[in-house]
């Protein structure tokens, strides 16, 4: 690991060495392309452009490897009037692990989450067209961003039915139906073959239509999706979320089955806040428990899924702290016919969200 000194009073990245440089430069690149961006649309909205996103340190040991990773992932997102909106996330990891004769090896990963345009035509129709997140299920849209979802580890299904988490093509989703009891949604898709690093796409198709019902907070849907490429595999799932208004109570889940393999992941978490209020110590905590399980069908080493039958059982325990600020710990026992392992994890993970410049009124 390269060693240095900052000079506390330089904002500039010639005095850094190395990799630190390479770092500073990614930032200042992606600070740039975002003010030239906002400024690009500055003459044209009466809205006011944002920047969001989380900072965060995580630390994981499985299989007695431990690994550091200081993470950013920022969000900028740029409305145009009131019909058109501009949004894009990044992600800046940098992993850590020691090594036996070395200090540490590292490795700074990048990478373009998402960079789209939305179109809304009406509440029933919204066009997307750029990269988008596969809306396959919920936890690829939902609760992949480090500040949201309660595991420093995506579900062991993750893959399934998600096409590498993005893809490039376009979308056509909005409202079929709403009102006080009931309001269900869709969300179709189309993804092209595309090559490159940070755009890289392979060509498939799909959807997903959601039921959702205010009164209870129960949620059910389901979703498809189909590849042209390779084996060809189809892909469907089902999920069920219940977040009931008068308790703080989660329970979300869900099913995917494809051509070679097949699971399921189940999550709960009561957040501790009906003792002494959501502000006391107690209830700031929120024990958490996710069981999962994968199993094979056939043999495919390109899906992303474990190579044997496995079950995991993960218990976290997660501590909001002010200022959008929170802990997450989680211990979880693997299971598989290739060797049993304990996996600890734990994360600090910082929320932001801030204007560009200061909104104008309409």
């Amino acid at each position: 690991m390269t060693s240095g000194t900052r000079d506390a009073g330089s904002f500039g990245c010639m005095s850094l060495d190395g990799r630190e440089k390479a770092i500073c430069r990614v930032c200042q690149f992606a600070f740039a392309l975002l003010a030239l961006l906002s400024a690009a649309t500055l003459a044209l909205t009466q809205e006011t452009p944002l920047i969001s996103g989380s900072l965060g340190f995580l630390q994981g040991t499985a299989g007695g490897n431990t690994t550091y990773m200081p993470v950013i992932m920022p969000v900028g997102v740029v409305p145009v009037k009131q019909r058109l909106l501009f949004e894009t996330r990044g992600l800046f990891l940098e992993s850590i692990r020691p090594k036996a004769g070395e200090t540490y090896r590292t490795r700074l990963s990048k990478n373009v989450n998402y960079l789209q345009a939305d179109w809304f035509a009406n509440s029933h129709l919204t066009f997307v067209a750029g990269k988008f997140l596969t809306p396959f299920a919920t936890y690829n849209e939902r609760l992949s961003p480090i500040w949201i979802g309660n595991f420093q580890d995506a579900p062991l299904i993750i893959t399934l039915g998600i096409n590498g988490s993005a893809g490039v093509g376009g979308q056509i989703r909005g409202s079929v139906f709403s009102n006080n009891n009931v309001a269900v949604d869709y969300a179709t898709f189309f993804q092209s073959n595309v090559s490159g690093t940070q755009f890289a796409s392979s060509r498939a198709s799909g959807g997903r239509i959601n039921f959702y019902f205010p009164s209870s907070g129960f949620e059910l849907g389901g979703s498809y999706d189909h590849m042209f490429e390779g084996l060809h595999p189809d892909t469907s799932g089902v999920h069920v979320w219940w977040e009931p208004h008068n308790v703080p109570l989660t329970i979300r889940s869900e099913y995917a089955h494809s051509t070679n393999a097949q699971g399921y992941w189940i999550e709960t978490g009561y957040r501790l806040s009906r003792i002494n209020g959501e502000n006391s110590w107690i209830g700031r905590l929120e024990p958490l428990f996710r069981m999962q399980q994968t199993m094979r069908i056939h043999v495919d080493a390109t899906d992303g899924l474990p190579a044997v039958d496995t079950q995991r059982a993960d218990f976290g325990l997660d501590y909001y702290l002010p200022h959008e600020t929170r802990i997450m710990t989680s211990y979880s026992r693997q299971f598989s016919a290739t060797g049993n392992e304990n996996i600890w994890k734990t994360e600090l993970v910082y929320r932001f969200l801030m204007p560009a410049w200061p909104g104008r009124k309409r």
